[in-house]
């Protein structure tokens, strides 16, 4: 599934597309964790749909994980 997001903390616009079904993306929307809804996206990737923000920007905001 294509998402589409504006970051929240640099305002870019990205798209990323994730293995995840509607039904899931709906389940999130309508209340559930998203962890629980999707469960096989990465930590990353399930933020990158809560707030737009991508492993690049927080890795460039506040260095690489280690």
């Amino acid at each position: 599934m294509i998402i589409k997001r504006r970051s929240q903390m640099s305002g870019v616009v990205c798209e990323r597309d994730l293995d995840l079904t509607k039904e899931q993306y709906d389940q999130w929307r309508n209340g559930a964790l998203i962890q629980t809804a999707m469960p096989q996206l990465s930590k990353d990737d399930r933020e990158f749909i809560m707030t737009g923000i991508t492993q690049e920007e927080w890795d460039e905001a506040y260095g690489e994980r280690e």
